[in-house]
């Protein structure tokens, strides 16, 4: 039988998939991920079929309704030849949902060639000339502003995962997302995570946070020579970055579960997972990170970074069913602000009474 599968699609990911070309396999989605969530959960939601799915730690709760529970399918080997934090992500009320492909966090790229000072936190990036991208909008855009508010100390969930965004930390990190825009490019509110990226390389930006996945297109393009991987900027109390697992799920539409589940146990090897550390993914199988052996000495510094970022500066998102629900509501606000169509103090008020509605609304 063939299987239908969905997959994100992007610079960062697509080096992967050459591996379906062994298998009988239909690709029905593959798209960006915030419009392979909303394709996948009205194909889901329709009962359409889908018998294998690409999506992310942070929200595969919400899509807990949809997944077959996995910890009966998978071999007990194949789930630990991954990192245990990764599979730990993936877990939502103690069953294992997903499987991890890989951990994601931000790094900063930096063109050498024109700035002297490397700016080691937001307030240097806030106080200097250099023009740093980000995404402005989309998840990644929330993300941001996540790890501007932790790292300036505040929170945006208190310790009973209630949201906590009407805060002066919160406010202070829309008015330094929008600082860094006005340096930048007045099309920075349209730009997505790949957006970010080519501005960097074709030279709109002097700087910008990537994830480990950007490392392919950074290393084979004309500034090359002088991009530079740093610690991503720290905030006035705590160096953070947003983070997470890009994963695999079987959806309960699935038709075929054996061959579903053979495909998902290749999907966890060594070979797979070497394969998409080729593109400068942080791979979530253990031994196949290890192995990775870097090109230059760029690349070293790279992988000793985002390593470092891993075990130090890693934060996540609460697992809780709803979540996407907040950031859709957040990132959008914030983005009118970047338009000028909002002030940061109405856009955190609303947030805040958005953020309260869903979460004491319960669906299930």
């Amino acid at each position: 039988m063939t299987l239908r599968i969905a997959l994100v699609g992007g610079p960062m990911y697509d080096h992967l998939y050459s591996i379906f070309d062994e298998y009988d396999v239909e690709v029905i989605v593959h798209d960006d991920h915030p419009t392979l969530n909303r394709k996948v959960a009205e194909m889901l939601e329709a009962g359409q079929r889908i018998d294998l799915v690409s999506t992310h730690s942070k929200y595969a709760p919400s899509q807990a309704s949809w997944l077959q529970p996995l910890d009966s399918l998978m071999s007990k080997s194949a789930i630990e030849q991954l990192a245990p934090l990764a599979v730990d992500l993936c877990r939502y009320q103690t069953e294992l949902l997903t499987i991890p492909r890989l951990i994601d966090v931000r790094i900063t790229w930096l063109r050498s060639d024109r700035v002297e000072t490397t700016p080691t936190t937001w307030d240097d990036l806030i106080a200097g000339p250099v023009q740093f991208g980000f995404p402005g909008k989309e998840s990644g855009l929330f993300g941001t502003f996540y790890e501007m508010v932790v790292g300036a100390g505040g929170r945006i969930f208190d310790d009973a995962e209630q949201p906590c965004f009407n805060s002066d930390e919160s406010v202070q990190a829309i008015e330094m997302l929008n600082a860094l825009a006005q340096k930048t490019s007045a099309d920075l509110p349209n730009w997505h995570y790949d957006q970010v990226d080519q501005a960097l390389l074709n030279g709109t930006t002097d700087a910008s946070g990537a994830w480990p996945g950007a490392w392919g297109s950074i290393n084979s393009s004309d500034l090359a020579p002088v991009l530079r991987p740093h610690r991503y900027p720290s905030g006035a109390k705590r160096w953070v970055s947003y983070a997470g697992c890009h994963s695999w799920g079987i959806p309960t539409t699935c038709a075929d579960l054996d061959g579903a589940t053979a495909l998902l146990h290749r999907l966890t090897s060594i070979e797979v997972h070497s394969l998409d550390a080729s593109g400068g993914n942080m791979c979530a199988n253990v031994e196949a990170l290890a192995q990775v052996t870097p090109v230059n000495d760029i690349d070293q510094q790279r992988l000793d970074i985002t390593r470092e970022t891993i075990n130090q500066a890693m934060i996540t998102y609460p697992s809780h069913v709803r979540f996407p629900e907040v950031e859709d509501a957040g990132w959008m606000l914030i983005n009118e602000t970047l338009r000028g169509q909002r002030s940061p103090q109405d856009a955190v008020q609303i947030l805040q009474q958005v953020a309260m509605k869903v979460f004491t609304t319960d669906r299930n």
